[in-house]
């Protein structure tokens, strides 16, 4: 294989191959051999079909089989060894091929932007860790005791009030008859929380243990029996007992109820807990700066095919006159976008960063954990759909990367409290909101806004689905 690089023109350039016949026969030789042994025809033994015949019924298939062979071999080793990493997929032009013939072909490439990622180690970004009052644990504690309060059985005489827990067997009817899910045992009923059906509970206000209590009701929408929703029901109430709320004592025996070792434990869980609700909107801050800083990185020249696909994607919905008015600023954003994509990218390589299957997997499951309930749903959904699944392991592949570029970038560490966390965060939704406004000139009210954002980079080589895009010349 002899291999030229002609007409080099910023980063497009034409790379023209050459496959000698002797290469071109030796490949005939060997796709003959391997099919000769499958093919059965009257009057010949498997295996033993001679090659005429073998050509004059399935010679053209068999050489444009070769051909597609040869011309994905060729041209990635072709690429692989002068270094080309080519922008999207290559324009072919066949020169010569035939059977028994040599084979020249030339790969018109849009190249990748040669990218240094060393200063990558130079940029500067915030990392946030919040520090949690005590007094913030304390009050989310108290917080999740009022949510569970302890009942004890009040003295006999004793009328129901608010917050009481009441405890009664009913029967409804409805127009005098008993209906499919007229009944209750034991039902309980915290007074005030209106829990049950509209206004049920605030009737039960004042009633005794031992008492019988007529209680009038709508069913609602979504009563099993939909021929009775919406018709006012009669529920004969018989009361159990009353229940008053009794407070619930914050000690080492709560802690072990909600699942920690003790009090202090629990403390520890809950402030951690009240950290990592900030953690991941603050490490969404840092990931901004830092791609902030990776946009300003120096690029000669971005692939002009690049910035075609990415404002297609950034005006995708739009009709032809907001496109239009929309160009040059979605020139400058698919831009930014594809210069980060480049950049993270290529530190990636020079890492040796790679997505296990694990990896992949926990992601999924991650996912599914997202859609409590729909589990079975989500799950189909990545198995029959390889793009969404390539597409989470382009974001794992990117939470990876950036994980190493904090590591190897210059962090300041801050410690901030809550209150200050929630100043930055409101600051960074407005500065969020006013750029999204400035980028897609809302003022102008396209028919689809475009979400503004960094395009995913994708993990591994370049694969060369080669197409014969241009007509072909047989000589």
């Amino acid at each position: 294989m002899k291999v030229t690089i002609e007409n080099k023109k910023g980063l497009n350039k034409d790379v023209k191959v050459f496959v000698d016949k002797k290469t071109m026969n030796t490949y005939m030789d060997k796709k003959y051999e391997e099919i000769k042994g499958t093919i059965n025809l009257k009057g010949f033994r498997p295996g033993k079909v001679p090659r005429e015949i073998l050509k004059r019924q399935f010679g053209k298939a068999i050489f444009n089989e070769v051909l597609d062979k040869v011309l994905k071999d060729t041209s990635t080793k072709a690429l692989e060894e002068n270094k080309i990493k080519p922008a999207g997929q290559p324009k072919l032009d066949l020169k010569t091929y035939g059977e028994d013939k040599e084979l020249e072909y030339i790969l018109s490439v849009t190249e990748l932007p040669k990218i240094e990622v060393k200063s990558i180690e130079n940029i500067k970004f915030d990392e946030y860790s919040v520090k949690i009052d005590s007094k913030e644990t304390d009050k989310r504690i108290q917080d999740i005791a009022k949510s569970q309060p302890n009942f004890k059985e009040a003295p006999d005489g004793t009328k129901a009030k608010e917050k009481d827990l009441v405890v009664f067997d009913y029967t409804a009817t409805i127009d005098g008859k008993s209906f499919k899910g007229g009944e209750g045992k034991n039902t309980q009923l915290t007074l005030g929380k209106d829990l049950f059906l509209k206004g049920f509970d605030k009737q039960l206000i004042g009633v005794k243990k031992e008492e019988n209590k007529i209680v009038e009701a709508v069913l609602p929408e979504n009563f099993p029996e939909k021929d009775l929703v919406n018709k006012k029901a009669k529920f004969s109430c018989k009361i159990i007992s009353i229940k008053n709320p009794e407070e619930v004592k914050i000690n080492d025996e709560f802690a072990k109820n909600l699942g920690a070792k003790d009090l202090d434990d629990l403390k520890k869980l809950i402030s951690k807990q009240i950290n990592d609700e900030y953690k991941n909107s603050l490490d969404r801050i840092s990931k901004k700066q830092i791609l902030k800083e990776i946009e300003k990185f120096k690029l000669d020249e971005i692939p002009a095919n690049l910035i075609e696909d990415e404002i297609k994607i950034l005006s995708q919905g739009m009709n032809e006159d907001d496109k239009n008015k929309n160009k040059k600023n979605f020139e400058e954003v698919a831009k930014k976008r594809i210069k980060v994509g480049l950049v993270l990218n290529e530190f990636g390589e020079k890492n040796q960063i790679k997505v296990t299957e694990q990896e992949l997997q926990a992601e999924v499951q991650k996912q599914i954990r997202m859609m409590p309930g729909q589990e079975k749903m989500v799950m189909d959904f990545y198995q029959k759909n390889p793009s969404a699944v390539a597409s989470l392991r382009g974001t794992v592949y990117e939470d990876k990367i950036l994980k190493l570029v904090k590591e190897k970038a210059k962090s300041n560490k801050k410690e901030i409290s809550k209150d200050e966390a929630e100043k930055i965060l409101k600051e960074s939704q407005k500065q969020e909101l006013d750029e999204y406004r400035v980028n897609t000139k809302e003022d102008q009210k396209p028919q689809k806004k475009a979400e503004i954002k960094k395009p995913q980079i994708k993990k591994g080589k370049t694969k060369l689905p080669i197409k014969k895009t241009k007509k072909v010349s047989k000589k």
